[in-house]
């Protein structure tokens, strides 16, 4: 079975730049040997007859087809917009204003 030593943990904790005190580094340790083990005890059940599969169950699309439909003008679409110019809704603007 695999297990994961204190040290590794502190190595690996070196490497992911994270500041971990010696009572999480125990902490750790174990908890990363439980999700080690689990994934072992996955490994062991999977059958090589078994093919490799992404969701349990099939899937099927479920979107509708894409049938084009009238829509609003420019005109209309500006007509209910508190400022417009030059064809485009006018928004205040938001980058760029730094004094």
């Amino acid at each position: 079975m695999p297990s994961i030593s204190r040290d590794e943990v502190a190595h690996l904790a070196r490497l992911a730049r994270l500041a971990v005190t010696e009572e999480e580094l125990d902490t750790f340790a174990g908890q990363l040997d439980v999700i080690l083990r689990s994934v072992a005890s996955v490994g062991e059940v999977a059958a090589e007859e078994i093919p490799p599969t992404s969701h349990a169950v099939p899937l099927t699309n479920v979107f509708r087809d894409d049938v084009v439909r009238p829509g609003l003008t420019r005109e209309q679409a500006l007509a209910g917009a508190p400022a417009a110019e030059d064809g485009r809704f006018r928004v205040p603007r938001i980058l760029g204003e730094e004094q």
